[in-house]
């Protein structure tokens, strides 16, 4: 079954199951029927205060019925999406805004703080909590049925950028057409079965949980903030039967001493995504929920959501081991072709994984940002690829660069090895450290900045930042990086150099670099002489 647009998958579930629940969220719980009366008054109501239909809709809204209604509202108009977080700062929210081109802004109550801010990005700025969502008069005046086609952008998510600017990723609804119609079918999704959203709307894996759920008839449980700090709790009270996170979610319970045996035992389906899984995550999780299929899902925004999956066999015995301890990110999803290339763009059996198919975007919001992440190349061909420098333009046969180097094991599983340039994945984020070095040299006498990814003993990834140049207080250095970046790419620990290492051609020994900063740290602010100059040291 393929529909039209991300719209038609929930309107079609409320024609065939009306009376089923939709969504649970902030103390309410809506029907099917419920749920399209209100996008209905809301689409109608966003039409009158814009005067017209807009053509792009900024959602600054998080966990409330005015977030998803208005994310259907949207589609139902024919528009397209583009969330913001109101947990981001609003310089960041305005950046995206503005590169976004939106008609409309709408905020719920957890957004509305930041309309001041962001009031010239929109020629319309609407506040509408969810008390005023339910009081919306009929939705009389409003187009016929959603006029989008399966060419419009349904919506644009915006990625950390290694330029210092967030990079716009629009989505078509033919890339999520064929996507929704095989996870549904693949996971016998329907009414009665109960999807987490532990995803915030600007991260993409949101889609899935949303649109499987609503394009099956089954009910989506929006969790509060306070209620994914206990994931576990969250999913046996609330009855989840399919749950998605970042491996980090099972971290956290585990820190928590939540993760007990058979804490979870009415969950039927685990997904995780957005972080490498190890197989010690994945075996906390499966004693807790025993009855629970587990399975590990890989894809960047840029190929629809995910575009590989392993599922790990119900007999523990059988699991994979690999070299560095993580599950595996499986095979790519029927109708997308992969390839491996090495530093030189041949074929290898180690390599960048490079993808193409139904699934893959058809480039940046900004043209410009395509160059070097494409490439050309012809299977079976002894020639190099060619990396893809901005023309001619881009079509179908172009292979998308995803920059993670995997390897195929012995029985053709692929498996996440690491990545090709310096991003990293911070609770599932992208992070480009590029975009936080740009933040941090805007500081007032910072000469350089050299922001490097550590793990921790929990498994977590943390940002500890390098810098030249005029000695800051790291508090002063915090505040200001607080109130241009979101909290997932604010660094946690800052270090002083005179001088930076460097390599033999010259520049930056990011590998001394992050040495030395391995080092176990002193108490407060330390001072301490090396080969390459002072290191002031604060965490």
């Amino acid at each position: 079954m393929t529909q039209t647009t991300l719209f038609t998958w929930f309107s079609d579930s409320a024609r065939r199951h009306p009376g089923q629940p939709a969504i649970e969220v902030a103390g309410a719980t809506l029907s099917y029927s419920a749920l399209s009366l209100s996008v209905e008054r809301l689409a109608a109501w966003i039409m009158t205060q814009h005067g017209s239909v807009p053509a792009r809709v900024g959602l600054l809204a998080s966990r409330s019925l005015t977030a998803y209604a208005g994310y259907l509202a949207t589609l139902r108009l024919g528009a397209t999406v583009i969330p913001l977080n109101p947990g981001f700062p609003p310089s960041r929210n305005l950046a995206i805004a503005d590169r976004a081109g939106l008609d409309v802004l709408l905020a719920d109550d957890a957004g509305a703080s930041q309309l001041a801010r962001l009031a010239a990005s929109a020629r319309s700025v609407l506040h509408l909590g969810d008390h005023e969502l339910r009081s919306l008069p009929g939705g009389a005046g409003l187009p016929g049925p959603c006029r989008a086609s399966q060419e419009d952008i349904a919506y644009i998510l915006f990625t950390s950028g290694s330029t210092g600017a967030p990079k716009g990723v629009p989505i078509r609804h033919r890339h999520t057409s064929r996507y929704l119609a095989r996870h549904i079918g693949r996971i016998a999704a329907g009414p009665g079965c109960r999807f987490s959203q532990t995803f915030d709307l600007t991260f993409d894996p949101s889609v899935f949980d949303l649109f499987v759920a609503w394009g099956s008839g089954a009910t989506v449980v929006v969790p509060q903030r306070d209620e994914l700090l206990a994931p576990v709790r969250y999913a046996a009270q609330r009855g989840i039967t399919h749950w998605f996170s970042v491996p980090s979610l099972i971290s956290l319970a585990r820190r928590f001493r939540a993760l007990s045996a058979d804490s979870m035992p009415q969950v039927r389906l685990s997904l995780f995504a957005g972080e490498p899984l190890t197989l010690q995550q994945a075996r906390w999780w499966s004693q807790a929920a025993p009855n629970s299929i587990l399975e590990n899902l890989y894809g960047p925004t840029e190929l629809t959501v995910t575009c590989s999956s392993y599922r790990l066999p119900a007999d523990h015995a059988r699991w994979p081991r690999t070299g560095n301890g993580t599950v595996p990110i499986g095979t790519l999803d029927p109708g997308l072709q992969g390839v491996l290339l090495d530093d030189r763009g041949q074929a290898a059996g180690l390599g960048e994984l490079c993808v193409r198919g139904p699934q893959r975007f058809d480039g940046y919001l900004d043209p410009a940002a395509n160059s070097g992440r494409f490439v050309r190349f012809e299977p079976g061909s002894h020639a190099p690829a060619d990396i893809y420098q901005g023309h001619p333009d881009l079509t179908a046969a172009h292979w998308y660069r995803t920059g993670d180097r995997v390897l195929p094991s012995a029985d053709g599983q692929l498996v996440h090895v690491g990545r090709t340039d310096d991003q990293v994945k911070i609770h599932g984020y992208r992070v480009e450290v590029g975009e936080i070095e740009a933040v941090i040299r805007e500081h007032p006498g910072i000469d350089d900045a050299v922001v490097l990814a550590r793990s921790r003993p929990d498994g977590q990834i943390s940002l500890h930042a390098a810098y030249t140049g005029a000695q800051a207080p790291r508090a002063q250095l915090a505040a200001a990086i607080s109130a241009l970046l979101p909290s997932y790419m604010q660094p946690r620990d800052f270090t002083h150099f005179s001088q930076f290492p460097l390599n033999g051609a010259g520049k930056i020994d990011r590998r001394r670099l992050a040495e030395i900063l391995a080092r176990p740290p002193g108490t407060g602010v330390s001072t301490a002489q090396s080969t390459i100059g002072e290191v002031s040291s604060s965490g």
